[in-house]
């Protein structure tokens, strides 16, 4: 099956089987690594992308479900100086790497709706995605952090 869609700003098109995973079809056939797979459940949020603006496990859905769609991963988000990745790397959120590209595009699906988030509505954003080195703080601070340096760029 021929499936259409927009992927990191660029109109794409892909042959695959309806119900392969986007995960497997974004890492294997398109060449994009950063999304990882961790559990492969939708438990974890390592494979989390942005599906029309919203966050979603990329484990979980087929490709057939993508069509004529935006589809966003950490590729789209731009390069190392973006300042949410910057944020991550200054204040520590990027320690093993696996849980970094799900966790960066939940704070983005979160700016992209609140441009002045708290702690807490920073905490729920990130709710399902699971990081084992940080202990989550580091995390929030460099959200917290990026999110300022967005808004004053504004």
């Amino acid at each position: 099956m021929k499936v259409s869609f927009r992927l990191n700003g660029a109109a794409r098109e892909v042959e695959a089987p309806p119900l392969s995973r986007l995960l497997d079809v974004l890492r294997e056939r398109l060449g994009l690594t950063g999304t990882k797979e961790g559990c492969g459940e939708g438990e974890c949020g390592s494979c989390t992308i942005l599906l029309d603006g919203e966050p979603v496990n990329a484990c979980l859905v087929v490709i057939g479900q993508c069509q004529d769609r935006v589809i966003t991963t950490v590729e789209g988000l731009g390069p190392a100086e973006n300042p949410m990745q910057a944020a991550f790397i200054r204040e520590g959120g990027a320690q093993c790497g696996i849980c970094t590209p799900g966790m960066l595009m939940s704070a983005e699906a979160l700016f992209l709706t609140n441009t002045e988030p708290s702690e807490g509505e920073i905490r729920e954003a990130i709710a399902g995605n699971i990081c084992r080195c940080t202990g989550y703080q580091r995390i929030v601070e460099a959200i917290r952090q990026a999110v300022r340096g967005k808004t004053e760029e504004t």
